[in-house]
């Protein structure tokens, strides 16, 4: 069978969820994830849950939600013009985690799919999503084993495909105005449908199921270091680029908030605490100016940097 099977995804996505906040709660210790259940007046909803003031996470957020409706949004259609009049459906799980501890790095990782259809004519559908991780302080083992667990996602599916995803999550996770990467990338895939269906499911199934052996590792590595005011005043100014990648860039945000979703859903993945300052540089030679020189930059990670 290799026709689109939307409720397969959907029960899929939601047990992805679960079991990724079962995972984090018990690595917080402290905390448990509020649920919203949520309905968008067009069509559909989702379910939000949020970690906020835990021991480990300063504020995790796992979204999934389904909408549907009889009309895409402007961000949809403008370079997909084919999907005009038609009756849609966009389904996934989205999350991001903040840590409280400097030396643990932010994560994202969203996966997701997307039908539309009009009578007449075959569904137009894809797959997209992936993972990315952003430090503030740079561990070459930390970035070796992030990288490693995306190919192993990848590998059963020919060795092209890390390569080639590892590339474009660099050049989309990308602040042009600041001309610098938002962190040292992962995954990322957007339009996936020439597998067929099951294949390209079973790609997005691998990338969700390598999320938590990709990130946990080096929250239980990192989770006890030491860190002071000097860590924690560089984390929340580096958090300003999240937000700035965030508002001004992010593809999911935008469509979140032209299709009608829940603003509260939607930017949950913005972090709790942020602080920009003007024109500011580290000193050379600092860990801070480290992250810059040594990180921030394309690496071939999986073959050890």
């Amino acid at each position: 069978m290799n026709e689109p099977d939307v409720d397969a995804v959907k029960t899929y996505l939601l047990d992805l969820q679960d079991r990724i906040c079962d995972a984090l709660a018990a690595e917080d210790g402290k905390e448990t994830f509020r649920e919203d259940a949520w309905e968008r007046p067009a069509g559909g909803g989702g379910r939000t849950r949020v970690l906020a003031e835990g021991a480990v996470f300063e504020q995790a957020g796992v979204n999934f939600s389904h909408v549907f409706g009889d009309g895409l949004p402007p961000s949809a259609t403008a370079h997909r013009p084919e999907l005009a009049g038609r009756r849609f459906q966009a389904l996934g799980v989205s999350l991001v985690i903040h840590p409280r501890n400097p030396y643990i790095p932010t994560s994202h990782a969203n996966v997701r799919f997307f039908i539309a259809e009009k009578d007449g004519a075959e569904p137009v559908w894809w797959f997209g999503g992936g993972f990315d991780l952003t430090p503030y302080y740079g561990f070459e083992e930390d970035c070796v084993h992030w990288h490693r667990t995306a190919r192993a996602a990848c590998d059963p599916f020919g060795e092209d495909v890390y390569p080639r995803f590892k590339r474009w999550c660099d050049e989309y996770f990308f602040l042009k105005h600041r001309n610098e990467p938002r962190g040292i990338g992962g995954l990322f895939f957007d339009d996936l449908n020439d597998w067929g269906f099951e294949r390209s499911f079973a790609f997005m199934k691998s990338v969700g199921d390598h999320y938590l052996p990709a990130y946990l590792p080096i929250v239980q590595r990192r989770r006890d270091t030491p860190w002071g005011e000097r860590e924690r005043d560089f984390q929340l100014y580096r958090r300003g680029r999240y937000v700035e990648f965030n508002l001004v860039y992010d593809r999911g945000t935008l469509f979140g908030l032209q299709s009608g979703g829940r603003t509260e859903s939607i930017l949950m993945s913005l972090p709790p605490l942020v602080r920009w300052r003007y024109d500011w540089h580290p000193e050379p030679g600092t860990p801070e100016a480290r992250l810059y020189t040594d990180f921030l930059r394309p690496r071939d990670w999986a073959e050890g940097g």
